[in-house]
C-alpha cells in the first residue's frame, strides 16, 4: 500500500516490458510533481523559513525514491525557494531585507518598464481585463489574502500584456521569493488601504493611455511595498 500522499508511478517505473505497443507517461515528470508539492508545502509555510527538508521523511510521504526529490530540490534552489547547504543539505531559503530590499529594486525595474508598455499598446480588451481585476481588489479590501492574490494576477496581467517573456519568468521567480517572507507586507496596519489607493491611480494612468505617469505610479506603489515588507 502506497502512502497517503504517494505520488502516482509511472508506467516505465512499474515494469512495462519494452515490447509493448504503447507505453503511457505521466502529463509531467514525475520529480516536477514532487517539485509543486514541496513549492505548496513552502508557500503555505508548513515547510517554514529557515527549516532543513528532511528528503528521506518526504521521500516517504510521497511513496518515491529520493532521486526526483534531489532533482525537484535542484528546481526550487534555482527559483531561489531553496538554499543548499554544503555536508547539511536542504533548507527553505530565509529571506533578509538585503534580500528583500534587492528583490523590490529589481521588481520595480522590471514592473514598471511594462507598465510604460501596456499604457501605450494594450488594446481596449486588455485595459478592460485590467479593469476587472482592479474591481476584484476593490471588492476584497476586507480580506488581506484574497486580496493578496488578486493582487499578484493584476501585476502578472500586466506583464502578460507587455508581453516578454523573459521578464516574465524573472517577476514570477522573484515573486515566489517574496512569498517566503514571514511578515507580509499587505498585513501591516494602514498598508492594505493604500494599496489600493495606488491601484486606482496606476489604473488610472493606464486608462489615460499615460505611460511616463503610470511608470511613476508604478515605482511609487513598489517603493511603498518595500518599506512596508521591511518595517518591524
Amino acid at each position: 500500500m502506497q502512502p497517503h500522499d504517494a505520488l502516482p508511478r509511472s508506467p516505465l517505473a512499474t515494469g512495462t516490458r519494452a515490447g509493448d505497443e504503447r507505453v503511457s507517461l505521466p502529463s509531467t515528470a514525475l520529480y516536477q510533481q514532487v517539485a509543486q508539492r514541496l513549492r505548496s508545502k513552502i508557500m503555505s509555510h508548513s515547510l517554514a523559513p529557515g527549516s532543513w527538508i528532511d528528503e528521506q521523511a518526504l521521500a516517504i510521504e510521497y511513496g518515491t525514491s529520493r532521486t526526483p526529490l534531489r532533482e525537484a530540490l535542484k528546481v526550487l534552489a534555482a527559483e531561489g525557494l531553496v538554499t543548499m547547504k554544503l555536508r547539511r543539505g536542504a533548507y527553505v531559503t530565509e529571506v533578509s531585507e538585503r534580500d528583500l530590499s534587492e528583490v523590490f529594486h529589481l521588481l520595480s525595474v522590471l514592473e514598471c518598464d511594462a507598465v510604460g508598455v501596456v499604457a501605450q499598446q494594450a488594446t481596449e480588451a486588455q485595459l478592460a481585463d485590467l479593469a476587472t481585476l482592479h474591481r476584484e481588489l476593490e471588492d476584497a479590501v476586507a480580506d488581506a489574502e484574497v486580496y493578496f492574490a488578486v493582487n499578484e494576477r493584476f501585476h502578472m496581467r500586466v506583464l502578460e500584456i507587455a508581453d516578454n517573456r523573459w521578464r516574465n519568468q524573472m517577476v514570477t521567480d522573484m515573486r515566489q521569493v517574496m512569498k517566503l517572507n514571514r511578515h507580509h507586507s499587505l498585513l501591516k496596519d494602514g498598508r492594505l488601504a493604500a494599496s489600493l489607493q495606488e491601484h486606482r491611480d496606476i489604473m488610472a494612468a493606464l486608462q489615460a493611455r499615460d505611460a511616463e505617469r503610470a511608470q511613476h505610479l508604478m515605482r511609487l506603489h513598489m517603493a511603498q511595498g518595500k518599506e512596508a515588507a521591511t518595517l518591524p
